[in-house]
């Protein structure tokens, strides 16, 4: 099992792609805060990047994308001196699916978004940097511009099924993303994503997600690592920021979360297809880690529609 296979699964990804957007001479749109992961990636000439509460702005040359994985507003802009129009009127807009910015077109970007389930922030989007990224002479960045062209071509050609092949081609640039960022910046991830970019833990993870309803302990999972109880118990903790079996719980509960989420299935059964010998003891820890027992979590599922 591939952990951060799994876990896109679980959250139920999707990837949406957007209008592009052509712009020249000076100009600048500000966007609003995105939900989820929002994308661009720039097929021709460069611009800039300014992010809310990131003091850095980032230089996108052609070739480049980038992954914003907070709700917070951003600019593109060919001058950040340059006031800012709202996006919302350029896109309403937009011609032929080409949002157009300024004067001229040596600019030209292709956009888009990853909704996701509402577990996603504490299980992916929190373990990442605000911004990732990819710039376009990197070797890890192929595949990112073969999706990006795939994507530009399927949008400018409109054949038939182009926007179910975008948008899988949108999450297959997500996936290769979030490995350019594991193989690269590995220390400014926490959580499980980091846990990943560990050897040791990675081991130790694979064996969690592929039996999770096993009973897994400590010493166990140091033999499928290959490493001491001690040493893995430490390498864990570091790089995932708990220990492996609260992480196994967490990792239960969410399984068992969205179980409930897709109905169909009974306390008891769920409870037993994650590792639980009892009900109440299941309860509990859904509990712990949810706020909400496990039918109060339905019901509040059931109200909110």
């Amino acid at each position: 099992m591939d952990p951060l296979e799994d876990v896109l699964s679980l959250l139920d990804a999707t990837g949406h792609v957007s209008a592009a957007m052509s712009a020249g001479g000076r100009w600048a749109v500000r966007f609003p805060p995105p939900a989820g992961l929002k994308f661009n990636a720039v097929r021709r000439g460069s611009c800039w990047l300014e992010v809310d509460d990131v003091p850095d702005p980032v230089h996108l040359a052609e070739g480049d994308c980038y992954l914003l994985t907070r709700p917070v507003a951003f600019t593109l802009a060919s001058d950040l001196n340059v006031p800012a129009e709202p996006a919302h009127p350029l896109f309403a807009a937009a011609v032929d699916g080409v949002a157009r910015a300024g004067d001229g077109d040596e600019v030209f970007l292709i956009g888009g978004a990853f909704s996701f389930t509402g577990r996603a922030r504490a299980l992916l989007l929190d373990s990442l940097p605000p911004v990732l990224h990819v710039p376009a002479g990197t070797p890890e960045a192929a595949t990112v511009r073969w999706a990006v062209g795939e994507i530009d071509a399927e949008l400018g050609r409109r054949p038939t099924g182009a926007t179910v092949v975008a948008e899988h081609l949108a999450m297959v640039m997500l996936i290769r993303i979030l490995r350019v960022h594991l193989a690269h910046d590995p220390d400014r991830s926490s959580g499980w994503l980091a846990g990943l970019a560990d050897p040791t833990v990675a081991a130790a993870l694979r064996a969690m997600h592929a039996r999770p309803a096993h009973p897994w302990t400590v010493a166990e999972l140091a033999r499928v690592a290959a490493v001491s109880r001690s040493t893995l118990a430490a390498r864990f903790k570091d790089r995932v920021g708990k220990g492996p079996l609260e992480y196994l719980t967490e990792w239960r509960i969410e399984l068992a979360a969205d179980q409930i989420r897709r109905g169909g299935e009974t306390v008891a059964t769920i409870a037993r297809a994650v590792g639980y010998g009892s009900e109440s003891a299941f309860s509990v820890a859904f509990k712990r880690t949810t706020g909400l027992s496990p039918r109060a979590y339905r019901s509040h599922l059931t109200r909110a529609g």
